[in-house]
């Protein structure tokens, strides 16, 4: 569960309506979100290509309530990846499997993925899997293992402040599943996330490792530049070239770091949302935790 967030019904209400009238806040969300089409998304990606960046597209929404909802999320997806083809464009989407259906039925979301990933078979393409709070851990691995078995096209997100992840990443190298390492932000109790930002970096920074020495392919997604330095350091010593593993960052943050990687000869994959669930989404990053706040607008000119 996420905090409460700060502001009173009334107060959400009145932001919404300025985000969502108001010209200043549409330029504000476009930094950070393609556009409401699919269109939107493809060329935002299309852009990101000519500047050597690489991209996965997320069409925003999650924890759908019906069948027929999560057949939309579904749909969307399909039609993504055939507009990422059409494009010839070297573009993966990203999902989450609640928005697949994973609170009604994990068969259901299950089936759901499974006509993604074999579409994305097709177009010789890859679906990655996004990690969402640790009610649904278990369930995405779960699910992660069976579409890899069956078309070896997924690639996990491991959460570093969990204290399971360690273990979770050894099977998943063992099994030859890429995965995305990030920090996480879900609001999560200490006997199951390392609650101090320290602690966190620490495990990053090994499970970093683990995954540079022993995964595959896999996306370093982060903001933190110490991270990064690290990641660059660690791989200079161990010889582990540059086409071993990406970077990964949400469009729209810190693009003077992305610029600097790409130029320097590191793939940069970015996270590009787009759909008409944005302000959702949008304020839902800010109320899972306030720092993304202050996170935000430190990085918004940057």
């Amino acid at each position: 569960m996420t905090r409460a967030f700060f502001l009173h019904l009334s107060q959400q209400r009145k932001l919404r309506s300025w985000m969502e009238t108001s010209s200043l806040a549409r330029n504000l969300t476009r930094r950070f979100v393609a556009g409401e089409t699919i269109e939107d998304g493809v060329n935002v990606c299309r852009k990101l290509h000519q500047e050597k960046i690489l991209a996965t597209l997320d069409h925003l929404g999650e924890n759908v309530s019906s069948e027929a909802e999560a057949a939309q999320s579904r749909d969307a997806y399909l039609a993504a990846l055939d507009q990422i083809a059409k494009a010839a464009l070297p573009s993966t989407v990203s999902i989450k499997l609640t928005q697949f259906g994973l609170d009604l039925s994990t068969g259901l979301c299950r089936s759901n993925v499974r006509a993604l990933a074999e579409r994305a078979s097709g177009h010789n393409n890859r679906v990655e899997i996004d990690m969402e709070s640790t009610e649904y851990t278990d369930r995405t691995l779960e699910i992660v293992r069976d579409m890899h078995q069956e078309f070896g096209n997924v690639r996990a997100v491991i959460q570093a402040y969990l204290h399971r992840s360690a273990g979770d990443i050894d099977a998943l190298n063992a099994a030859r599943i890429p995965v995305r390492l990030c920090k996480g932000a879900y609001d999560e109790p200490a006997s199951v996330a390392i609650p101090d930002k320290a602690g966190v970096d620490r495990n990053y920074v090994a499970l970093m490792r683990t995954l540079l020495e022993h995964g595959t392919y896999p996306a370093i997604a982060t903001h933190d530049e110490a991270m990064i330095a690290e990641c660059l350091r660690f791989a200079r010593e161990k010889r582990i070239e540059a086409d071993r593993f990406e970077f990964q960052m949400l469009y729209g943050i810190r693009r003077d770091l992305q610029s600097k990687l790409v130029k320097d000869g590191y793939r940069m994959r970015l996270y590009v949302p787009y759909g008409t669930a944005w302000y959702p989404y949008f304020m839902r990053r800010l109320a899972e935790r306030p720092a993304n706040v202050l996170f935000l607008l430190r990085n918004l000119f940057r």
